[in-house]
């Protein structure tokens, strides 16, 4: 669990990357490892993850309706509401909405097929988390097994940042699972499928967790130095 709530943004300007499978996964094993709540915002117009969820039977992770223009505050109310966790999918596209829903990421998720139509299309995601200065993370996606073309993916998007050492392979189970609203983890926990999201989010985690280790770092040295230091009485 986190100290403060934690925001994981999966953004991608190429259709068809996997975001919202892979949101609506992360999110259900986040809640299963005990990093809840969870809850879920979809910032896409076709609302695909909206429309999972409601055929969804297990309440958990919450889904939260909010829209561009209302997200600061939809989160602080979660924040307030005592989450700990939110998981944001967004369209695919490069908007000036969409940089804003990246600002307020601790971390942003980018999936990637192997292929080089998606290799190409990287950039512009790229670009917003840095002027975001925010930290990206590319998962490659529904990969096929031993294919070439999946390390030398691997190895063009290093170029660009940093790479998930977990690939997500291509399975029907993925998109069977989520007909009915659930994951691969809750039909067949024990499923290559669901091994390689538990170890995706396992690293996620870790990720975020360190994270929260520099804050509180900063954070200390901060009351630590001279310039805070105020006789008889806490500085502020």
């Amino acid at each position: 669990m986190f100290p403060s709530m934690r925001v994981v943004v999966f953004a991608s300007q190429k259709g068809g990357s996997g975001k919202t499978t892979l949101s609506g996964h992360i999110a259900v094993e986040a809640e299963r490892q005990g990093a809840g709540p969870v809850a879920l915002i979809d910032t896409d117009p076709q609302g695909s993850l909206a429309k999972w969820w409601n055929v969804r039977k297990d309440p958990a992770p919450a889904f939260i309706q909010s829209v561009f223009s209302n997200l600061f505050y939809d989160l602080d109310s979660a924040r307030e509401e005592g989450f700990r966790l939110v998981v944001i999918d967004t369209p695919p596209a490069v908007t000036r909405a969409i940089s804003e829903v990246v600002s307020f990421a601790d971390i942003v998720v980018a999936p990637t097929r192997p292929s080089p139509h998606d290799l190409r299309a990287v950039g512009p995601t790229v670009d917003i988390a840095e002027a975001r200065g925010k930290p990206l993370v590319f998962v490659i996606n529904a990969a096929t097994q031993r294919a070439r073309i999946t390390s030398e993916a691997a190895i063009a998007l290093s170029q660009h940042g940093t790479v998930a050492p977990v690939t997500v392979h291509h399975r029907v189970d993925f998109a069977a699972s989520m007909i009915d609203g659930r994951t691969v983890m809750e039909i067949d926990p024990f499923c290559q499928s669901a091994q390689e999201v538990s170890a995706l989010w396992k690293y996620l985690h870790e990720r975020l967790q360190r994270a929260d280790g520099a804050y509180r770092a900063q954070d200390d040295a901060s009351m630590a130095s001279p310039q805070n230091r105020v006789f008889g009485r806490r500085a502020v």
